[in-house]
């Protein structure tokens, strides 16, 4: 027919997928004597796992630490949906206690693990077998530290990232809150990407690690409360697949725990053995508790997958118009989740993408800022997050 022809384009749906928070990185480790044919230090092996039988049915399954395959049992006997198991081919214990074993033997795997972006969880069970000394003068130096201190380091880069720390093995009472109190004044800034628990679980005479059942816990309680579960702290939840803890701890002992941000785990009657705490290692009250910074971790990340599609678009003020109103609306899913206080949609958070924010040097190196200040339960003040698209910030 002759005449215009209105068509009417779809335009392209700038809300991605959900970000997930239950999904675990076991990180562990191969001797040499246990290298796969033709491998060279820092080389690592990866297996997807969606439940415990497909570790042992996998052909590699011998080349992985027993602390790593005890985790993955743990994990998927507590809850756990997806586990990447990680095994890294080490030529002794000094390749992963030097300080800079980011920059060496664990380089090739943080670059992985920078492309999965799902990895949500992350524990080294290993870890917490290298040794802790105690020198003249009452402080605690135990060889995991180095390592601890790298992966919270990618957890803070990672933003939807977060590091479950065993208790080191045989470190107890005054030695491992001494240890905890020196470790959380080193680098503050990451230490709120980390949580540590104590004591170390059993079944039956069996002593394993606690990081793989916490982990299972986390994905449990996340699953349990979709799409939003981590507004839910992870605590005051029976372990399953454990039948006591090497310690058992009364109710001042967890307490004086808890207040040095050590999460206790006890036994209590009727119950079992329960997780009794919630805390990261943060001293910042605003990230004091493990849902409020898994949180913060889930909107940034989400935000920012959400607002990908802005990347090569005009940096012009319909741009901020439409990137404020997208992030309002799923703020206000969030809010509605019961993630964000305040008693209406909007009233404790805010959002701005303006002038005042996108000045001229802004635009021109090719970014557009996006401003978000929130208040997640259980924190105490509002929390600012700097949405950067483009170029480098």
């Amino acid at each position: 027919m002759p005449g215009i022809v209105i068509q009417h384009a779809r335009l392209p749906d700038r809300n991605t997928g959900l970000v997930r928070g239950d999904i675990a990185g076991i990180i562990g480790f191969i001797p040499k004597v246990r290298w796969p044919e033709g491998a060279a230090s820092g080389d690592f092996v990866e297996v997807l796992l969606r439940r415990e039988g497909d570790l042992w049915a996998h052909p590699d399954r011998g080349l992985f630490d027993p602390a790593s395959r005890r985790a993955v049992r743990a994990f998927f006997d507590n809850g756990g949906d997806v586990c990447h198991l990680f095994g890294v081919c080490i030529e002794g214990e000094d390749d992963i206690t030097a300080p800079s074993a980011g920059e060496g033997v664990l380089a090739p795997l943080l670059h992985r693990l920078r492309t999965e972006e799902d990895i949500a969880l992350l524990a080294v069970p290993a870890a917490a077998y290298l040794r802790c000394e105690l020198s003249r003068d009452g402080s605690v130096r135990c060889l995991a530290e180095s390592l601890y201190d790298e992966l919270l380091q990618h957890c803070r880069e990672m933003t939807n990232r977060f590091l479950v720390i065993d208790a080191p093995r045989g470190l107890h009472a005054e030695p491992l809150e001494r240890w905890v109190r020196d470790f959380r004044d080193r680098h503050p800034k990451d230490r709120s990407y980390g949580a540590l628990y104590y004591p170390w679980l059993m079944q039956g005479d069996e002593l394993f690690p606690p990081s793989g059942a916490v982990m299972g816990t986390y994905a449990r309680v996340e699953l349990e409360h979709a799409p939003f579960g981590v507004g839910w702290p992870p605590a005051n939840t029976p372990l399953r697949g454990v039948t006591h803890t090497e310690f058992e701890l009364d109710w001042q002992e967890a307490g004086d725990l808890a207040d040095q941000h050590i999460n206790p785990i006890v036994v209590q009657q009727g119950r079992g053995v329960v997780v009794f705490g919630s805390r990261t290692l943060s001293r910042d009250p605003s990230f004091a508790q493990v849902n409020s910074r898994r949180i913060v971790n889930v909107v940034a990340e989400q935000l920012r997958r959400d607002s990908d599609w802005a990347v090569f678009e005009t940096n012009n003020p319909h741009l901020w118009d439409v990137l404020e109103r997208d992030v309002r609306v799923r703020l206000g899913e969030f809010w509605s989740a019961g993630l964000l206080t305040g008693a209406r949609a909007g009233e404790d958070y805010d959002v701005t993408c303006s002038p005042e924010n996108n000045p001229a040097h802004t635009r021109d190196a090719g970014q557009v800022n996006v401003l978000i200040r929130l208040r997640p339960v259980g924190a105490t003040e509002q929390i600012l997050i700097d949405l950067r698209l483009g170029g480098e910030s």
